[in-house]
C-alpha cells in the first residue's frame, strides 16, 4: 500500500481537525507531500510543524472553500509547491442539525455553501491541473447522510447527496486518466456536532455519536483508495461502526 502512496502530493481541505488532520498524519506518515488547507491556520501550523519533525513532507496554505479564489490559490500553491496535484480530498464541511421547522436559513446556506460548492470549487480548481497532467484523483466526502434521510437532517443529507451526484458525474466524464472516489462515513468522531446550535438535534447527535468510529479509520479508507493501481478507480466505500447501523 505504501508504495503507491510514496511521494504523491496530496491536497487536503478541512485538514485542521477530524478526518482531514487524520488523512493527513496517515498519509504524511506513507511517504505522500501534503498540503493542508483550512481556516484555522494556528492548527495548520502546528499539525505542519509536528508531521515536518517525524520526518513528512507538509506545507499548508490557508483556505475558505466557499470562496473560488481561496481553492483556486490553495490548489495553485500546492503545484508551485511540488510541481503537480495528484489527489484533491475535498474534506471541508459543516453540519448544523436542525428541523426545516426551526427556520435556520442562514445554517440552511452554510451547508450549501461549504458541502456543495466547496466540493464544486476543489474539481474546478484541480479538475484542469490534473486533466493537464492526464493523471490524477478526486476523493470527495460525502456521509452515510448521502444514502438515507433522517429528523433534523433534510439539508445536510440533501448537501451530501448531491455531493454523490456530483462525484458520479465527475467519474463519468473524466474519462480513464482521472479517479473519482466518494468516501461516505458514517458515525465519525469529529467536531461537526459542535456545529449544531438546535439543542434538540444536538442532543440527539451526542446520543447517536455514542459508537462513533474515529477518524482515523475514514483516513485509511481514503488511503486504501489513493493506494490502488492508476487502472483502478475506488467508486465508493461507506464506512460505518459494527455496534451501530448507521
Amino acid at each position: 500500500m505504501t508504495t503507491n502512496i510514496q511521494g504523491k502530493v496530496v491536497a487536503i481541505t478541512g485538514a485542521s481537525s477530524g478526518i482531514g488532520e487524520a488523512t493527513a498524519r496517515l498519509l504524511a506518515g506513507q511517504g505522500a507531500k501534503v498540503v493542508l488547507g483550512a481556516r484555522r491556520t494556528d492548527r495548520l501550523e502546528a499539525l505542519a510543524a509536528e508531521l515536518k519533525a517525524k520526518g513528512g513532507e507538509v506545507s499548508f496554505r490557508a483556505l475558505d472553500v466557499t470562496k473560488r479564489e481561496d481553492v483556486e490559490a490553495f490548489v495553485d500553491f500546492t503545484v508551485k509547491t511540488y510541481g503537480r496535484l495528484d489527489v484533491l480530498v475535498n474534506n471541508a464541511g459543516v453540519m448544523p442539525l436542525s428541523r426545516l421547522e426551526a427556520l435556520k436559513v442562514d445554517e440552511w446556506n452554510r451547508m450549501i455553501d461549504v458541502n456543495i460548492r466547496g466540493v464544486l470549487h476543489g474539481i474546478a480548481a484541480g479538475l484542469p491541473v490534473m486533466k493537464r497532467q492526464k493523471a490524477g484523483q478526486f476523493i470527495n466526502l460525502s456521509s452515510i447522510g448521502g444514502h438515507s434521510v433522517s429528523p433534523t437532517a433534510a439539508v445536510y443529507c440533501a448537501t451530501k447527496f448531491a455531493v454523490m451526484a456530483i462525484s458520479e458525474g465527475l467519474r463519468q466524464e473524466v474519462g480513464a486518466d482521472l479517479r473519482v472516489t466518494v468516501i461516505s462515513p458514517g458515525v465519525t468522531t469529529s467536531e461537526l456536532a459542535e456545529s449544531i446550535s438546535d439543542p434538540e438535534a444536538r442532543d440527539v447527535m451526542r446520543d447517536f455519536r455514542k459508537d462513533a468510529i474515529p477518524a482515523e479509520a475514514i483516513a485509511r479508507s481514503i488511503a486504501y483508495a489513493i493506494s490502488q493501481p492508476a487502472d483502478v478507480d475506488v467508486s465508493e466505500i461507506i464506512i460505518r461502526p459494527t455496534s451501530s447501523p448507521y
